[in-house]
């Protein structure tokens, strides 16, 4: 730690002194770098220890500028012995900035028929499904997998492997049967596993109270994956969506189609972009 504040002192005596373009473009990608961290801990309990630390080293510095020898030996022992701390304090958000870089060169499975009038039924059955369930306060968990596998969740609940279906996912969530305690995945245009267990729940303080467990590992899944959620409030009845850590309240019908449909239009659309990709690379190879 004490080399890597050396280091950070000198670069900025280097910057200061001499600005090139190579400087410009080294701040630019570490202010980037800090800003998805910023962005990555916000609203949790990280966020503190992470405006913690930042003060730790600022303090270094001026220390180290001002001549205050104890005091730098003092925070510099702190700082050494820190990084080992942060590095498992912040081990969900390093998670996940691992599983950000690589859904972009993740290949997708297959997942089934992508044919609108499939897509248009799926909508219409899980859009019955929730209705239904809300309007007699039924608690439901859906989880939709995008491009970050699910399979250590799916491999927690009894794997069904079925079509999707309203009259199927409402027996999932009726109380008092073997499968309505857990989470329902969902792969394309299949039901994969039912009552799987969310293990990661959301630490955001942004959380209000009346909001429960259930709540709680939706968002906490749509935290570290890009998994879609949708929940069915067992006390109100409300149903919300989860994703990308943030939670929509208050859906109706019409909201719940038009969320559906364009995750499945994406999909759709995701699936031709690598057919037209792959039989370009095909053509190209014949052609030399």
């Amino acid at each position: 730690m004490s080399n890597f504040l050396e280091q950070l002192r000198m670069f900025i005596w280097n910057i200061f002194n001499r600005p090139q373009l190579n400087d410009i473009l080294d701040i630019l990608i570490v202010a980037a770098l800090i800003y998805q961290l910023i962005m990555l801990t916000r609203e949790t309990r990280a966020s503190d220890v992470m405006k913690g630390f930042l003060l730790l080293i600022f303090a270094s510095l001026l220390s180290s500028l001002f001549g205050l020898t104890a005091f730098t030996w003092v925070v510099n022992l702190i700082l050494n012995n820190g990084v080992l701390v942060l590095v498992i304090l912040f081990q969900p958000e390093l998670r996940r900035i691992l599983e950000q870089l690589g859904r972009g060169t993740k290949i997708e499975r297959g997942q089934g028929s992508l044919s609108s009038d499939e897509n248009s039924r799926i909508v219409s059955e899980i859009t019955q499904c929730l209705t239904d369930l809300s309007r007699r306060r039924v608690g439901a968990l859906i989880v939709f997998e995008q491009r970050t596998g699910l399979k250590d969740v799916t491999e927690t609940g009894t794997q069904l492997n079925s079509d999707i279906s309203a009259p199927l996912l409402e027996n999932i969530f009726e109380p008092n049967t073997p499968l309505h305690d857990g989470a329902v995945i969902i792969r394309g245009t299949r039901i994969v596993s039912a009552s799987c267990m969310l293990t990661t729940l959301s630490e955001s303080s942004a959380i209000t109270r009346d909001l429960g467990t259930r709540h709680r590992a939706a968002i906490g899944i749509s935290e570290t994956t890009d998994a879609l959620v949708l929940i069915v409030s067992e006390e109100t009845g409300v149903i919300s969506m989860a994703r990308g850590g943030k939670l929509t309240r208050h859906l109706d019908a019409t909201a719940i189609t038009e969320i559906l449909s364009t995750m499945y239009r994406q999909r759709q659309s995701s699936l031709f972009e690598r057919a037209r990709g792959w039989l370009k690379g095909v053509l190209r190879s014949v052609k030399e």
